[in-house]
């Protein structure tokens, strides 16, 4: 466990201060070129879910999203609880990334009542929602402990002799 708040730790760190240098540094939807056509740094502010999903909630209603934050951490902490009894270095790193990020933007939700996303990826006017480190840190988690509950065998399984 230990290993997994360190990893988190580092996550939730990294993500304030990019987000912090995004906030200082960045105009709200005005975007820094980085790699032409394909890759702007663009400051936005995201009152929703992960890729602007429930963004279009009234204000008064945003206290759900922070909710639904909320109980995602709850049902991480018992997948962690599981998984971590019997898991290796795989584990431990998919579910402090997705900790560490959960918890990064949480701490967005609760000091501006949005998340602070600007990395904006797109192909010609095409663009994928804007996000940030505590996004990427939670996907890559989630890939990675999706590969990883996919390719064991559920419990009670006999195991096929080689």
């Amino acid at each position: 466990m230990t290993a997994v708040l360190a990893i988190a730790a580092a996550i939730v760190v990294l993500d304030q201060i990019t987000k912090y240098l995004a906030l200082e540094h960045l105009a709200p939807g005005v975007p820094i070129h980085l790699v032409d056509g394909l890759l702007s740094l663009t400051l936005v502010m995201n009152p929703g879910l992960a890729f602007g999903l429930l963004g279009g909630l009234p204000e008064a209603w945003r206290w759900m999203v922070a909710v639904l934050s909320i109980a995602a951490l709850v049902v991480l902490a018992r997948v962690a609880i599981r998984v971590l009894s019997q898991g290796g270095w795989v584990d431990v790193g998919a579910i402090a990334l997705i900790f560490g990020g959960a918890v990064g933007n949480l701490i967005d939700r609760a000091r501006f009542g949005a998340v602070v996303d600007f990395i904006d990826v797109h192909w010609r006017a095409w663009h994928w929602p804007a996000f940030n480190v505590a996004d990427s840190a939670i996907s890559v988690g989630v890939v990675l402990l999706a590969v990883r509950l996919l390719g064991s065998p559920a419990p009670g399984t006999p195991r096929r002799a080689s």
